[in-house]
């Protein structure tokens, strides 16, 4: 099995696994135990967990699922990523603890719309708790 892992700002993963065969979970699985979300798409190998304190109760006050398309939020996440892994790779600048590592966002990878909501909106939620703007 390949695994491939980054870490954002220590709270949210994202990870790509060898698919599963005969598994009878549904593409875009999602479960919400306390402030941990997790999203998985066993057909795009992809996932998205997200633990960070009061990251679902923000989640909820949000634009619900389906309001954005995802082009726009892969737009957005590529403009987010971007500006994000400058700022990891200028660590005496922007600090380690905001921007610890890169993150590995392929631009021509389908991560399937929850994976990009979840992203987009963690995007938006750490720019308003941490006073950043990654625009």
């Amino acid at each position: 099995m390949n695994y491939f892992i980054f870490i954002l700002f220590l709270s949210l993963i994202i990870g790509c696994s060898s698919q599963k065969k005969g598994s009878d979970q549904n593409p875009d699985d999602s479960e919400i135990v306390n402030d941990t979300i997790r999203i998985a798409n066993d057909e795009l190998e992809y996932e998205i967990i997200i633990f960070e304190p009061g990251f679902n109760s923000w989640l909820v006050t949000q634009k619900p699922r389906g309001y954005y398309s995802q082009t726009y939020l892969e737009q957005r996440n590529r403009i987010f990523v971007t500006n994000y892994n400058i700022r990891a790779n200028n660590p005496t600048q922007y600090g380690p603890d905001l921007y610890p590592m890169q993150i590995n966002y392929e631009y021509n990878v389908d991560y399937g719309y929850e994976v990009n909501y979840l992203l987009y909106n963690y995007f938006i939620y750490f720019q308003e708790e941490y006073g950043q703007r990654l625009r």
